[in-house]
């Protein structure tokens, strides 16, 4: 806790006390700037205020780590300001004080996260209030800030929605989506942007997530943060989700399960127009991508246009090199996790000591890409649900209707997002254009081109992190960059087994005819399902250490 300067005393003869106490503050104001092991839990914005106009009065909204911390209000007033509300809801409290001392407040012991409490934007239209913008005032995940996803919500003058993923279908393959208002659209209660719910793993009772994983991400995907007034706010807020639950209720699946849901994904993807669907499982066997079932389900829906985004796994810890199906596939986008440190800037982030890395057949680096993938906050499914009741610990305790997670299962849901984002403003993308697109602009320690004057990742390692640290802003606004990756890279040999198999050779492979390739494209009654020894679907992308 930094040393705070006595109330100054206005007296013409004590003159020399309040040039004292200036300099004081000054000091302790520079060094709340200048010291990088000072954490500051702080919105960039009030940085941007404090820097300019440090003694300007500002209305905050301080919130606290544990409810029954009172010290943190005693704090504002020994800082020269006041509680104005009490927000007991989000575990937090208004404030008025000057904008230098708001950003000291945030380095204090007990402070997760301090905001700018500002002001309704209306539009330009009759002055009506913007009902479609996404506000930030409460945004409390870091991973938003991180990734610039916060950059993209909201047009230029903040007058109307820019990029939230409005009637952008993902569907999310895993152990089912279970509805919640973080999922209903912004404002329209009555509707659901959950789609469809379907299960295809004959054994579970029903569609809905009873295991929690599902849930999990498709919060980080697409929840509004309507629980929570706006503090766990996910990626592309506004976009449809598809939950097809391939896991019975146990959270378990066989890889049939999951190529039987990447099958009714084909099957519906103009119904439900689904340009992107989310991984995050892996399995725990090697096997090439070139026989492995799971990896050419996958890369059929990558020629019809779906792109599909895949977690890395957590297997890295051991630091040797390994990547298994379906982030071994060159096709796909393999998202790997990094370590924000609760700061929401990436500069000073690195690789999550668990995430998974190495080369693909084709020598390409897996992962493609990191986001960031430790003590992340999602909407879960309900209290009873086997990952509630087996990590009771990660449930917050100011807010019930969230968990703590963490894992590339976790990162990679940003990644997906960000893909929706991208084809919601550029629709005519194909699923090469959207990766090259996302890694070309992905930070990293040298400047991607002429346009990119952003801040270093000072840790960036290539072998770990691919192209870099995933950037929505940049990725959407460099539309000059067109190019298409994986041209020239072999497809899955299932694909050339079935009754209509593509003759690849022999066309020119950037116009090859995507619709050609389809489910009958492989012999599927010729897989060996248990080649891979994969009897449950193995959750690697998660992980509960602390």
């Amino acid at each position: 806790m930094s040393t705070l300067a006595p109330p100054l005393r206005t007296s013409w003869h004590l003159k020399l006390a309040v040039l004292s106490a200036s300099l004081l503050f000054l000091i302790i104001l520079a060094t709340a700037f200048a010291q990088p092991a000072m954490r500051q839990n702080v919105q960039p914005y009030l940085l941007d205020l404090a820097r300019t106009n440090p003694d300007n009065t500002v209305s905050v909204i301080v919130q606290k780590n544990s409810k029954d911390d009172a010290s943190l209000e005693k704090e504002v007033n020994r800082l020269g300001g006041v509680v104005t509300k009490d927000l007991h809801i989000i575990n937090a409290f208004a404030a008025e004080l000057p904008a230098g001392q708001a950003v000291n407040l945030s380095t204090y012991p007990g402070i997760k996260w301090v905001s700018y409490d500002a002001p309704v934007q209306k539009s330009l239209l009759g002055g009506l209030i913007c009902t479609d913008c996404v506000s930030t005032t409460l945004l409390s995940n870091d991973y938003d800030y991180s990734i610039n996803a916060n950059k993209v919500w909201n047009n230029a003058n903040n007058s109307g929605a820019w990029l939230q993923g409005q009637n952008v279908g993902v569907a999310v393959v895993d152990s089912g989506v279970t509805n919640n208002l973080d999922l209903y659209s912004k404002n329209a209660l009555l509707r659901s942007r959950l789609v469809a719910q379907v299960k295809v793993n004959t054994r579970a009772s029903n569609a809905y997530d009873n295991f929690g994983h599902g849930t999990l991400v498709s919060g980080i995907i697409a929840g509004n943060g309507t629980l929570s007034l706006g503090g766990y706010i996910g990626v592309a807020p506004q976009a449809n989700i598809i939950g097809v639950k391939v896991a019975d209720d146990q959270g378990l699946a066989s890889e049939s399960d999951v190529v039987s849901g990447l099958q009714w994904v084909n099957d519906n993807r103009d119904k439900y127009n689904i340009k992107v669907v989310n991984l995050s499982m892996n399995s725990t066997q090697a096997q090439s991508y070139l026989v492995d079932p799971l990896d050419a389900a996958c890369e059929i829906l990558w020629f019809n246009k779906v792109t599909v985004v895949v977690s890395a796994g957590n297997n890295g810890a051991d630091g040797k090199p390994a990547v298994f199906a379906p982030a071994n596939d060159p096709f796909v986008i393999t998202v790997g996790a990094t370590n924000t440190y609760d700061t929401a800037t990436p500069t000073d982030d690195t690789i999550a000591p668990f995430s998974a890395f190495g080369k693909d057949e084709t020598g390409g680096v897996k992962p493609d890409i990191v986001a960031p993938g430790i003590n992340l906050i999602s909407t879960k499914p309900g209290l009873a649900v086997k990952l509630a009741l087996d990590h009771p610990d990660h449930l917050l305790e100011a807010n019930i209707n969230y968990m703590r997670v963490a894992g590339t299962s976790f990162a990679a849901p940003q990644v997906t997002a960000a893909a929706a984002l991208l084809l919601q403003s550029e629709p005519n993308l194909t699923p090469d254009q959207v990766k090259y697109r996302l890694k070309a602009t992905a930070l990293a320690k040298k400047a991607k081109g002429s346009w990119d004057t952003r801040a270093s990742l000072k840790a960036y390692d290539p072998a770990t992190m691919g192209a870099g640290y995933l950037d929505i802003y940049a990725a959407v606004t460099q539309k000059k960059i067109t190019d298409s990756a994986n041209q020239g890279v072999p497809v899955s040999k299932l694909l050339w087994s079935g009754d209509s198999p593509v003759n690849w050779s022999s066309v020119n492979w950037s116009s090859v005819n995507w619709s050609s390739v389809n489910w009958s494209s492989v012999n599927w009654s010729s897989v060996n399902w248990s080649s891979v020894n994969w009897s449950s679907v193995n959750w690697s992308g998660d992980y509960w250490g602390d």
